[in-house]
């Protein structure tokens, strides 16, 4: 039976992509946006704090995957998902000093943000949803009283978000 070269080039050159990615996976470093099931994110109180927080968890396997700045915000994004940041006083101030926040993937993150405000003051909380945090993000957040310095915030796929700095 005769194979073509070029055919067993392919399928080997398939399985090797194959097999690293999966090695990556295991790794925790998937180099694909996907599947992007959000963020959780923390901030820190100064950029000296920041640093140190970013060099702890490198210590312990999460590195850093890369930095994502904006004028309000340093932030550091770590292979798991995680955020580290450092929010500007302004910023601070319209999340009403929130120091943590669960990021979701919404289709529109002001619809979303809209209708789990509206889930949670049915269950008789406040929830207030915020537009103007990151003018350059698409970012809708929620603040609410049912969670302590917490906000949860809406935003597009990763893929649909503006490359970093």
């Amino acid at each position: 039976m005769f194979v073509p070269m070029w055919l067993l080039l392919s399928v080997s050159l398939l399985v090797l992509v194959v097999i690293a990615w999966l090695v990556l996976v295991a790794l925790r470093r998937n180099p694909l946006p996907f599947p992007d099931p959000g963020s959780r994110i923390f901030s820190a109180a100064s950029i000296a704090g920041k640093d140190a927080i970013v060099e702890l968890l490198k210590m312990y396997g999460i590195k850093e995957r890369f930095r994502a700045d904006t004028d309000g915000v340093r932030r550091s994004i770590m292979w798991d998902g995680t955020i580290i940041n450092l929010p500007s006083d302004e910023v601070s101030r319209k999340l009403n000093s929130a120091a943590a926040s669960i990021g979701l993937v919404a289709e529109d993150p002001a619809a979303g943000a809209n209708a789990a405000a509206d889930f949670l003051r049915s269950r008789g909380f406040t929830a207030e949803v915020v537009l103007d945090v990151e003018p350059e993000l698409p970012i809708v957040f929620v603040t609410t009283n049912a969670m302590k310095a917490t906000v949860i915030n809406f935003r597009k796929h990763m893929i649909h978000l503006p490359r970093p700095k």
